[in-house]
């Protein structure tokens, strides 16, 4: 199979990056009140929202925060150089069951291997997903759980300059866009 066949990109209403993120949380929304509700892991404190979209090399990137999970979404704005494992088209994966964590694939991004997990939802199109924190119960509002992502990406950046490395993907994202709330004019 080539890497083409199958891949479902964002439908073109959604190429403007508000009208993704509208997209993204009323997916998430239905998937919280029709396919997760009543699941004992869900963390009914935390909202849907997202933080920090941004146009990295090929792709829009995003911090998504749900119930369930905190996640980085990446939305290609080009079919990717990455073969859909079988079972992944748009047509195979149109009726079938939510997935937090599909199969993984490992792609470049700042000339460095990542790894995620493939995602389909039909109005999203095919997305990529890196989990940060899959265990939502402790926090007690979206700004805990940003909070201690923000700490982490401190104490990482502390440790990767104590080794002299550097992680481009994290640099991206300021820690004054990491904390403030994505709103219509912002």
């Amino acid at each position: 199979m080539t890497p083409e066949a199958g891949w479902c990109l964002c439908p073109e209403g959604l190429a403007e990056d508000q009208a993704l993120i509208a997209a993204v949380i009323a997916v998430h929304e239905r998937l919280l009140t029709e396919t997760l509700a009543g699941d004992p892991m869900l963390n009914l404190a935390l909202p849907i929202e997202v933080r920090a979209l941004r146009r990295v090399e090929d792709w829009r990137v995003l911090l998504l925060l749900t119930p369930w999970m905190l996640a980085r979404l990446f939305f290609p704005d080009r079919v990717p150089a990455l073969a859909l494992p079988e079972g992944w088209s748009a047509a195979e994966r149109a009726n079938a069951e939510y997935l937090v964590l599909g199969p993984c694939l490992r792609f470049e991004l700042f000339g460095q291997s990542q790894q995620a997990h493939l995602g389909y939802q039909e109005p999203l199109g095919h997305y990529l997903l890196q989990p940060l924190c899959l265990n939502m119960e402790p926090y007690r509002d979206a700004d805990a759980v940003f909070e201690h992502w923000g700490e982490v990406i401190r104490v990482r950046d502390a440790n990767m300059e104590a080794a002299r490395r550097d992680c481009p993907m994290q640099k991206e994202i300021s820690r004054r866009e990491l904390f403030r709330r994505l709103r219509p004019g912002d």
